[in-house]
């Protein structure tokens, strides 16, 4: 057994009382970390030399290039949510399936997917469908709860779709690629579409009254030229999706790099449309700072915490606890999940990725867990903190935009089952890895073992030997070099 103390269960006791209080997260982490720190020194836990990598740490958030993808990506979906582009995919799609029950929600839950795939914030993606398509369900007979909760759901699926901002953030903290990150989320996103299409379509079936068909009048007869409308509607849509992602799964460019294109076609887009204005960038410049500052501040303060509590032998202790709980890597997984889903109540995704996931991922990559797979895992539940009440962020900006003729209860209660849903979709990844780690192995495979390596001069191969070596000497896994006996000035055997 180790003996920790009781300072890190302490300090981290101390965390949770702060937040649960309301101070400002940066601030509060911080001085939960300078407190115990000073604490640490008095009594000997800690030493004062750990301190001197505060100011080391701080030029790294600052000079982290990976982190500029946070501002890119944030600026281009300010500039999409004022530039008509979900405005026309709307008209589109909702003439496109008004016909059929449901055929609204089906187009919110498509264009939402579309928004989440080049905004990747989920502002943008909720306010704007609800300012578009809330009004016309409402006024076409579609329930209030579900009306709410299909547009709140559907811009709650940017999470977990590239390029979002939840996964750059949660690849930094684990130390791994962004583009593994992206490629593994892929599988999670798909499933997410469509568990949702499956709900609307039993409920058409169960209660069509709640979700009735548009009027003949208001969609228009169907005819290919609407369809064809509609394709071509998208092919901005898909240009951008390709600059953004495309460059990134082809190494053609980083995630930095391939954000500062998306920022160049939203502004074309913008342009397109007639309303890329300086108002209009003004404001998308003054939100991306606001969020931008926001993310360095909540991680200087992290930092200070995290320094504190590893320099404390805080992860061991953590590491430790959590070892131990039954069921081996799946328990493991299970506890997190469900710790996650209850911090959610009272942390945003931001506070949660810098806060607990450090702490977690020493733990579960001893248990031999695929990183990648666990930060899929984990966003596909951090969407639940944008959804559930009583600080789900999407029902407050579904709130902000609604009339009065919602009710505050049919918000909250309509988010319900969509949370549920994506509960399923946590289940669904934890006990099938598969759906996040095929797309991750389709490269190509390469045994190490058939490697050979002409060296000239050598008079044959170079070959990559197995760990360990061979006639019993120990050999680093690398290449194998002849033996110097013979070569030119070597020394004779025994020498």
């Amino acid at each position: 057994m180790f003996d920790f103390g009781i300072i890190p269960p302490a300090m981290f006791l101390g965390m949770v009382i702060f937040m649960l209080y309301g101070f400002p997260v940066a601030f509060s982490l911080a001085a939960v970390g300078m407190f115990f720190g000073i604490i640490g020194i008095i009594t000997g836990h800690f030493s004062e030399a750990f301190l001197q990598a505060l100011p080391l740490r701080f030029f790294g958030i600052v000079s982290n290039d990976l982190l500029l993808a946070i501002p890119f990506f944030t600026f281009m979906g300010a500039v999409l949510e004022r530039c008509g582009l979900a405005e026309d995919l709307l008209e589109g799609t909702g003439k496109l399936f008004g016909g059929i029950p449901g055929g609204l929600a089906y187009a919110v839950i498509l264009v939402g997917a579309v928004l989440g795939a080049i905004t990747g914030t989920v502002a943008a993606s909720v306010i704007t469908m609800g300012v578009i398509s809330l009004p016309i369900m409402l006024r076409y007979g579609y329930s209030p709860r579900l009306a709410t909760g299909v547009i709140a759901a559907s811009g709650t699926i940017t999470q977990v779709i590239p390029p979002s901002l939840v996964l750059v953030v949660l690849a930094d903290q684990l130390g791994r690629s962004v583009g593994d990150m992206y490629l593994g989320a892929i599988g999670p996103s798909i499933l997410q579409v469509a568990i949702f299409v499956l709900f609307i379509l039993v409920m058409s079936i169960i209660r069509p009254k709640s979700m009735p068909p548009l009027p003949k009048e208001v969609r228009g007869d169907f005819n290919w030229a609407l369809l064809v409308k509609v394709l071509m509607g998208m092919v901005p849509s898909i240009v951008l999706i390709f600059l953004v992602l495309g460059t990134i799964f082809m190494g053609l460019a980083t995630p930095t790099e391939a954000g500062a294109l998306g920022v160049v076609g939203a502004m074309a887009l913008a342009a397109m449309n007639r309303r890329l204005t300086w108002p209009l960038i003004r404001e998308a410049m003054t939100s991306t700072t606001h969020i931008t500052s926001m993310v360095v501040m909540i991680l200087v303060g992290s930092t200070c915490f995290s320094l504190v509590f590893q320099g404390m032998d805080g992860s061991r202790w953590i590491e430790h606890m959590l070892s131990g709980i039954p069921g081996g890597p799946v328990g493991f997984l299970i506890f997190v999940n469900i710790f996650i889903f209850v911090l959610a109540f009272f942390l945003d995704f931001f506070e949660i990725a810098f806060i607990v996931i450090p702490m977690l991922a020493p733990v579960a990559s001893s248990l031999g867990i695929d990183l990648i797979w666990f930060g899929v895992l984990i966003c596909v539940n951090m969407q639940t903190s944008f959804m559930h009440p009583p600080f789900g962020f999407a029902l407050f900006y579904l709130r902000s935009i609604a009339g009065r003729e919602v009710k505050t209860s049919d918000i909250y209660m309509g988010a319900l089952p969509w949370v549920g849903m994506q509960l399923i979709l946590v289940a669904i990844v934890i006990f099938w890895p598969q759906s996040v780690t095929y797309w991750l192995d389709r490269g190509p495979k390469v045994d190490p073992n058939s490697i050979k390596i002409e060296v000239p001069g050598f008079g044959g191969q170079l070959g990559l030997p197995p760990v360990g070596g061979g006639n019993g000497s120990p050999q680093m896994p690398g290449l194998s070099l002849p033996p110097l006996n013979g070569l030119p000035g070597a020394p004779a055997p025994g020498k």
